[in-house]
C-alpha cells in the first residue's frame, strides 16, 4: 500500500478553509476521510492535530467578522488565566454580524471596541474583560481571575476597581463587588479561595504572601495568608503528597523557624477544602488562642459562593 502523503507544511499545524486546501493539492474527498477533522462547515484541521485553544481560536477567526475580538473567558484563558470553561468561545464585534457556528458566542457591541493585540489576535483589555465575565462567572470566580490577573501584572486591584466603577456595561454590577476583594500578592486560586471562606465566614482578612520577620527585622519566611497580629500563618499547600524528601526537609525548617518565633502556622490542603467548616474551625481556634476578641464565625455556603454583604 503506497504511503500517505504528508501534510502540506502551510496547513499542517493549523485550521484550514477549503480553498486553501484545493490549493495544497487535497481534494473535497479526501477532506471527508480520517486523515481531516471538521471544526466548521468549509473549516478542517488534521485529525492529528490537538484541538487547542489556539487552534480552535484560528479556526473561528476564518470566518467571523474581521473586527471580532476576544472577550468574557476566552480572553482570560489567552491571558493565561484559567478560571471558567474554554468550551464555550466569546467574541465581541461592533458589527451587525451573528453566527451559528458551534460553541462560539458572538457578542455585538454599540460602544466602541479598543482592542489590544496578544499572540496575535485581537483581544480586550483586562479590566474589561474581567467586567464581561461579570456575565458568565460567579462572584468567586472574578475574584479569582482578578488576582490572577493581578499576579500577572496586567492590572492591579486598585485599575480593576476603578474599571468597574466607571463604566456601565453587562456584568458591572457582580464585578463591581468582586473587584473589591481583588488583592496582590497572591499566588494560586486556591489561597483566594481560602482567604475569601474565612472573609465570608466573617473572620478577619489575612494578608496576601507578606513577608515575616523575627525581632532583629530578619527575614523567616514569606506567608500565603498572614494574621500578623495574632502571629498566624496560614499556608495552601497543594503538593504536599507530592514534594520529594528535600522539599518536605526545607519545609520543616521553616515552619520551626517560624513556630521558634512565635508563629503559629496552620497548613491547608485540597483535601481539606472540601471540608471548608473544618479549615474555618481551625483557623477560628488559632485565633482566639492568640487572643483574638471578635465574634465567633459564621458558616453560610451561599454567602460563601456570592460573596454577599462582604
Amino acid at each position: 500500500m503506497a504511503s500517505r502523503r504528508p501534510l502540506p507544511a502551510s496547513i499542517a499545524s493549523r485550521a484550514f478553509t477549503v480553498t486553501e486546501a484545493l490549493a495544497c493539492g487535497l481534494s473535497r474527498r479526501m477532506l471527508q476521510g480520517s486523515r481531516f477533522v471538521k471544526i466548521h462547515p468549509g473549516i478542517y484541521a488534521s485529525a492529528q492535530l490537538e484541538q487547542a485553544l489556539t487552534v480552535l481560536v484560528a479556526a473561528d477567526l476564518l470566518t467571523l467578522p474581521a473586527d471580532v475580538c476576544l472577550s468574557h473567558t476566552t480572553a482570560l484563558h489567552w491571558y493565561g488565566v484559567t478560571v471558567g470553561s474554554a468550551s464555550t468561545r466569546h467574541y465581541s464585534t461592533n458589527s451587525t454580524s451573528q453566527t451559528r457556528l458551534k460553541n462560539v458566542v458572538l457578542h455585538r457591541r454599540l460602544g466602541t471596541l479598543h482592542p489590544r493585540m496578544l499572540h496575535g489576535v485581537r483581544i480586550l483589555g483586562p479590566d474589561r474583560t474581567l467586567v464581561d465575565c461579570g456575565t458568565v462567572l460567579d462572584s468567586v470566580d472574578l475574584v479569582r481571575a482578578g488576582d490572577w490577573l493581578v499576579r500577572l501584572g496586567l492590572t492591579t486591584p486598585d485599575v480593576a476597581q476603578r474599571y468597574s466603577e466607571q463604566r456601565h456595561l453587562d456584568g458591572v454590577v457582580r464585578t463591581r463587588s468582586s473587584a473589591t476583594l481583588v488583592r496582590e500578592r497572591v499566588d494560586s486560586v486556591r489561597e483566594t479561595d481560602v482567604r475569601l471562606t474565612l472573609v465570608a465566614c466573617r473572620l478577619p482578612e489575612p494578608e496576601t504572601n507578606g513577608v515575616i520577620r523575627d525581632d532583629r527585622g530578619r527575614f523567616l519566611a514569606r506567608g500565603d495568608l498572614v494574621y500578623r497580629r495574632w502571629k498566624i500563618v496560614i499556608e495552601y499547600d497543594g503538593w504536599h503528597h507530592e514534594r520529594n524528601a528535600e522539599q518536605r526537609s526545607k519545609d520543616i525548617l521553616r515552619r520551626e523557624r517560624l513556630e521558634a518565633a512565635g508563629w503559629r502556622v496552620i497548613v491547608v490542603t485540597h483535601d481539606d477544602m472540601g471540608h471548608p467548616t473544618s479549615v474555618v474551625a481551625r483557623v477560628w481556634e488559632a485565633l482566639s488562642l492568640a487572643g483574638y476578641a471578635g465574634s465567633a464565625p459564621v458558616y453560610d455556603r451561599a454567602r460563601i459562593r456570592t460573596l454577599r454583604d462582604l
